[in-house]
């Protein structure tokens, strides 16, 4: 096997590099990171720099990592500021690191990319010990595995690195064909709730549509990006991505993509971009122009269960956080991630920290799970 590292899938044939990806996972995908790369999410002042391992058997691309080179913490969802300041009032740098994940995205996928072939997992262990490798070797503080699936995670694991759990909230399918059969399951008390809460948009005059595929045109890419830069503006002062990486997308991407539009008096006001996978749906990007009475939970949950159960999907990942979620019918589940720290001491307190944060994260997924809205368990 010959490992290499390259700083840009310019230097990657797509067909080569999504026929490693078997799950459908958009954002791995080479058209979403290339157009991350071309439209300044990835590179030069980004604080992103790919360092994309590459391995191959004779001229054959077998396996891929999407790694990263970090100066900072930002845009992961996994978060580790306590452990960097930890390290520098120590006297111990913590930046750069490396990091195996899908750039601003908190969405479970794969991250040892391999095709599926009888030799699936020694490659998938070959890779983790590239990384590893590579993490050793390079200079860096540290190297972190984030949203990583079970596989994955074990290969890491047996190398030496350490499981975070962390949690989200989502939406399953079950046996539900239409929203009537969903709200059918909660309580009274809760489905009284997001009927109101769906009632006060519509008396506000707002109607809402989806949009997928080649239905999206420029002129509602740049409504969409009105609204989510509008939106990032108010909260951060900061817009990370610009519009033509989202025209891109929408270009190379089309399959995948799912913008569900907010209008009022025939003006969009909210717009909400997700992603679909195999048979799941991911709530990604969102953004609205002005206050509207629960115009974020129409659009960013009602909307995205309604289009999942008109297509047949079954889970519906409506972004990080948000305990909101749980009286809407998203319940809490774990996610994962890997990391191993070069330096000896902080990997054994970082070691010691997650053992005492894994039993915090099971008492406190049990308390969510205690405040589910559903009269009886989902079958999931």
């Amino acid at each position: 096997m010959n490992v290499a590292i390259v700083e840009s899938l310019d230097r990657v044939n797509a067909r080569e590099w999504d026929g490693l990806l078997t799950q459908g996972y958009p954002f791995l995908r080479h058209a979403f990171l290339h157009a991350l790369e071309r439209h300044q999410g990835l590179g030069p002042g980004t604080g992103w720099h790919p360092r994309y391992l590459l391995m191959r058997e004779g001229a054959k691309l077998v396996g891929a990592l999407p790694l990263y080179l970090k100066d900072h913490s930002w845009g992961e969802f996994v978060f580790d500021w306590a452990w960097a300041d930890a390290c520098r009032r120590s006297g111990v740098r913590y930046y750069p690191k490396l990091i195996i994940a899908a750039p601003y995205t908190p969405a479970t996928g794969p991250r040892l990319l391999t095709a599926p072939e009888p030799r699936r997992p020694a490659l998938i262990q070959a890779l983790a010990a590239a990384a590893m490798d590579y993490a050793r070797d390079s200079g860096v503080s540290s190297l972190h595995g984030l949203f990583m699936t079970e596989e994955a995670l074990q290969a890491l694991e047996q190398h030496g690195a350490l499981r975070r759990t962390g949690c989200q909230f989502h939406w399953y399918k079950g046996e539900d064909e239409t929203f009537e059969d969903y709200l059918a399951r909660f309580t009274s008390a809760k489905r009284k709730k997001i009927k109101r809460e769906r009632r006060q948009v519509k008396e506000a005059g707002i109607t809402t549509r989806v949009l997928t595929g080649e239905q999206v045109e420029d002129a509602h890419w740049r409504c969409f990006y009105r609204c989510y830069r509008d939106t990032f503006l108010r909260k951060s002062g900061f817009v990370p991505l610009p519009l033509a990486f989202f025209q891109t997308v929408g270009r190379t991407l089309s399959d995948a993509v799912v913008l569900a539009l907010a209008e009022h008096r025939g003006k969009a006001v909210a717009a909400a971009l997700s992603f679909r996978g195999d048979k799941v749906l991911y709530g990604r990007y969102w953004g609205s122009e002005a206050c509207y009475h629960s115009l974020h939970f129409e659009l960013c949950y009602y909307t995205g269960i309604e289009y999942c159960l008109r297509q047949g999907i079954h889970r519906f990942e409506p972004g990080a956080q948000g305990e909101h979620k749980v009286s809407r019918g998203f319940l809490p589940r774990a996610t994962y991630s890997a990391h191993w720290l070069k330096d000896r001491h902080f990997h054994n307190a970082v070691a010691k920290f997650l053992r005492y944060e894994q039993r915090e994260m099971d008492y406190y997924m049990k308390s969510l799970l205690s405040h589910s809205p559903f009269k009886t368990p989902r079958p999931l």
